[in-house]
């Protein structure tokens, strides 16, 4: 039986993630079977992921291309549900790897944003505050009133990029670091990406840039395969991985 489960604790700084046996498996004619799990046939890409992530807590979750990375975020993040197992989240949940999610090239800048505040379920209290936010930092001016098809790659990136990183999310989930823009517009990526993990009750770095991640996390989440490997504390993690690598 799989369940996936994401509570909100509004004025609480109690945040967490936890899976127990977590698979996710997509189905097709090759892999291995589950039949004891119930699941007939398909590849796991996901096979009995276990850990617990708290309240300040940044993890970086590690391993070499197919490992699992990748799904595992879009688990957390509920666009995969489980094919067995456990997921349990406490704190709203903000993904950097959907940026641009929702946007009409055939509509303006100005409206886009507008969408995007509601599909990022922005308060409406707060939705004056975000826009004026967004506006300012993607320093689009008047092309804002302008189809989003008119614009050059840099400029939608701006407008994805500024949309994506409005509000501090409780639990944020980054599927490698993101910047955008030209150089001087990727400084105040950097500086807002910094702000953000900052901020943030709980981050989890799926990523291959080991100095970002030292920098940045505290715990690292080593996947092979689809298996966790280790978890732990992160010098301890990626010590174990260059070892083994070594070997």
């Amino acid at each position: 039986m799989s369940e996936y489960v994401s509570v909100l604790y509004i004025g609480y700084n109690m945040f967490h993630i936890k899976t127990n046996d977590l698979y996710v498996n997509f189905p097709g004619t090759t892999g291995f079977p589950l039949r004891a799990k119930g699941i007939a046939h398909g590849f796991n890409a996901l096979s009995g992921v276990t850990f617990t992530v708290r309240s300040g807590d940044r993890v970086g979750v590690v391993g070499k291309n197919g490992a699992g990375k990748s799904t595992l975020l879009r688990a957390l993040a509920g666009i995969y549900p489980p094919t067995h197992g456990h997921i349990e989240t406490v704190g709203k949940i903000s993904s950097m790897f959907n940026m641009g999610l929702g946007m009409q090239l055939d509509y303006s800048g100005m409206r886009n944003i507008h969408i995007s505040n509601l599909i990022s379920g922005v308060p409406h209290h707060l939705r004056k505050k975000a826009l004026s936010d967004i506006v300012d930092f993607c320093e689009l001016g008047g092309f804002l009133n302008n189809p989003v098809r008119t614009y050059s790659s840099g400029m939608g990136m701006r407008l994805k990029f500024a949309c994506a990183t409005t509000l501090n999310p409780e639990i944020l989930l980054l599927d490698e670091w993101v910047g955008a823009g030209d150089e001087e517009f990727q400084t105040k990526a950097t500086k807002r990406m910094h702000g953000l993990v900052e901020n943030s009750g709980i981050v989890v770095l799926a990523t291959h840039n080991i100095p970002l991640m030292k920098k940045i996390c505290n715990k690292a989440l080593w996947l092979d395969e689809g298996h966790v490997v280790q978890f732990g504390d992160i010098d301890d993690v990626l010590m174990a991985r260059t070892e083994s690598v070594k070997k």
